[in-house]
């Protein structure tokens, strides 16, 4: 048998998806997965229809069709005053992901270090791997998940390429301040280094906190790489439309890649999320409402079972410290426990960190769920929790 490339010896499929594929193995209840259990706005799915009656299934202008890219444009700007021609600066990828990795093979030469604040998302790593880039990492400060600017300072050095930059962050639920932000900011400034930005999560905000897009800051529109898409907002992870709005020139690289790799986004999805782009104002101040009674359920719930938790500030999903619910002192090993013996599939913590030992008492609940899976979850922790003996 041949071995597979060694760029790929040191990976392991994702283990958020791996645990979706035991939450389904074992029927369990997925608050693993960013996957919304809930419906998509019926707008979308009526303009997702009447697209393919009306023929739009071949491919498309390879950076996705220009009524997309307008609105892509427009809604930027009218949220955060933050200007990208849709003619040569947008492009319509296939999901976030694909954008991080065309950052890294358009930006990154080998040996070139990539700055990445953990814990991080899984799919981070596997792109700078790709590149042949070094990873080089921040961690946010417990138990607030703040950003250290000493620590910060620190990771930067002639060698540092780009920073990628999740805010809203998944997984801890940190939105970044401004007084961050700008230290970010600063220091890519000074040695001259791309911010990739991950904000998928912009629209999913709570309380006070808002989401501030990076290229905003003084200096930073012609050093970033502003990453997001529709997955998240409008509940429709599996149609894959994203986007990556670069200055022209980093633009020209993305799409170059996105050419031969992707070639174009789904056709029929790219003139549906045009119709989200245009719902009115008040289908965002509802979602964000919603969001909070998920968020604020999801709290009650594991503070009621002694799991430590912070809440979250923004996008979906919260970090909590199993040690005092349960003995197990690994977390794969309690994340097989919650999936197998209780019926609720997490995500197990190291697995959002360099050094796995820094996540070992902790699991990721994603609660983008309905009222009813919330019902579930509380009666089976209430039943095991009661029928076991030192857990």
């Amino acid at each position: 048998m041949y071995p597979s490339a060694k760029r790929l010896q040191e990976f392991h499929p994702s283990v958020i998806r791996e645990m979706t594929r035991l939450a389904i193995k074992h029927k369990a209840i997925n608050m693993a997965q960013g996957l919304p259990d809930f419906p998509s706005p019926p707008e979308l799915i009526r303009a997702a229809s009447v697209a393919m009656e009306e023929g739009h299934n071949q491919y498309t202008n390879t950076w996705g069709i220009p009524e997309l890219r307008q609105a892509i444009s427009n809604n930027l700007q009218n949220l955060y005053d933050l200007y990208y021609d849709p003619e040569e600066q947008i492009t319509v990828t296939c999901g976030v992901t694909e954008g991080i990795v065309l950052a890294m093979l358009s930006l990154v030469n080998p040996g070139d270090e990539v700055i990445v604040i953990e814990p991080f998302h899984d799919n981070y790593l596997p792109a700078i791997n790709f590149a042949q880039a070094k990873p080089v990492f921040v961690r946010l400060e417990p138990p607030f998940f703040q950003l250290d600017p000493e620590r910060l300072r620190a990771a930067f050095s002639h060698k540092t390429k780009a920073i990628i930059v999740n805010t809203p962050h998944n997984p801890t639920g940190r939105v970044f301040t401004r007084e961050e932000l700008n230290s970010i900011a600063s220091l890519c400034r000074e040695f001259n280094v791309v911010a990739v930005t991950d904000e998928i999560y912009d629209r999913i905000t709570f309380d006070e906190h808002q989401h501030i897009p990076l290229a905003t800051l003084d200096g930073m529109f012609e050093q970033t790489l502003t990453i997001s898409g529709l997955s998240k907002t409008f509940s429709i992870t599996g149609w894959r439309i994203g986007y990556v709005c670069a200055p022209t020139n980093l633009s020209a690289a993305i799409r170059t890649l996105h050419d031969f790799t992707t070639i174009c986004a789904p056709a029929p999805f790219q003139y549906a999320a045009v119709a989200g782009l245009k719902l009115p104002e008040s289908f965002f101040e509802t979602q964000k409402q919603a969001y909070t009674t998920r968020r604020d359920r999801i709290l009650k719930i594991l503070e009621e079972y002694q799991f430590i938790v912070q809440p979250p500030q923004g996008a979906y999903y919260i970090m909590s410290d199993f040690s005092q619910y349960s003995a197990h002192a690994d977390d794969y090993e309690f994340a097989k426990y919650l999936v197998e013996e209780v019926g609720i599939a997490v995500v197990p913590g190291s697995s959002f960190y360099s050094t796995p030992e820094l996540g070992r008492n902790t699991v990721r609940w994603s609660f983008a769920k309905k009222t009813e899976t919330f019902d579930a979850v509380e009666q089976r922790l209430h039943l095991k929790k009661h029928k076991s003996v030192g857990v």
